[in-house]
């Protein structure tokens, strides 16, 4: 952990974001809740008395006015949690033939480029930071993978294939920044109690829920949350993807 005292949790209007935003904010620290839903991202920074960005991930020059804004208000950050993401199944070939391009590019673009996007900004943020201790720790970048990314499911190749990026990117981005004092990590959830499971058909979800071994249930992002606060406090902890799913294993399935 680094000299400062702020965060920030992109998707953080809903779901394992505003777990995360709450667990930060107990812990003391100024939080900026970053999501696209910018009535959703006040409505729970108003709640937590933190600050609230509008903004998509995935655009550049939105995403730079919305980083600058967090900056002026809570300066350098010495977390990132990155939270947003989509997930919309479809399979590839359909009864009206192949699926739209937009599909699969719209999940790379939020769930791969959007969570880059924000690395790079807080990255560089973070190397200005003053070394909150003897190792030289500047701050803790931490992204969100899942387990659909090494266990894939049919109808979810484009949420599995912007998820395993994330996970791919992890060592890569903990090396190239440890020299600056920055350590990237990345979780990998299973099935969590959000918004996003909602999406998925009722037949599919209770599936996977009494297939997960112990406890056979859906996670909370309150635990979620937990899984951050423990990588944020553990200094050894970087470069690596932490499944976070009960044990579950998923099997050939169908989302859409």
């Amino acid at each position: 952990m680094s000299g400062s005292s702020s965060a920030i949790v992109t998707g953080g209007a809903s779901g394992l974001g505003a777990g995360v935003a709450r667990l930060l904010v107990d812990r003391g620290l100024g939080v900026a809740v970053v999501d696209r839903n910018e009535v959703a991202a006040r409505a729970v920074a108003d709640e937590l008395g933190c600050l609230s960005v509008g903004a998509d991930v995935s655009d550049e020059s939105g995403s730079d006015r919305a980083f600058a804004q967090i900056i002026d208000r809570l300066g350098n950050p010495a977390v990132l949690v990155c939270c947003a993401g989509v997930q919309r199944g479809r399979r590839v070939v359909r009864n009206d033939g192949p699926v739209d391009l937009s599909w699969f590019r719209e999940s790379v673009e939020i769930n791969l480029v959007g969570t880059f996007n924000w690395v790079r900004m807080a990255a560089n943020a973070m190397s200005h930071n003053h070394p909150s201790n003897h190792d030289g720790s500047r701050g803790v970048i931490i992204m969100t993978s899942s387990i659909t990314a090494f266990d894939g499911v049919d109808g979810g190749v484009a949420y599995a294939a912007a998820k395993a990026g994330v996970a791919g990117m992890t060592l890569p981005l903990a090396r190239e920044l440890a020299p600056l004092g920055v350590r990237v990590m990345s979780i990998a959830p299973g099935v969590f109690d959000t918004p996003m499971a909602a999406t998925m058909p009722d037949e599919f979800a209770q599936a996977l829920t009494a297939s997960i071994p112990h406890p056979p249930r859906l996670g909370s992002p309150d635990e979620f949350a937990l899984l951050v606060g423990h990588i944020i406090d553990n200094p050894l902890l970087n470069g690596e993807v932490i499944r976070l799913d009960g044990g579950l294993r998923m099997t050939p399935g169908r989302l859409r």
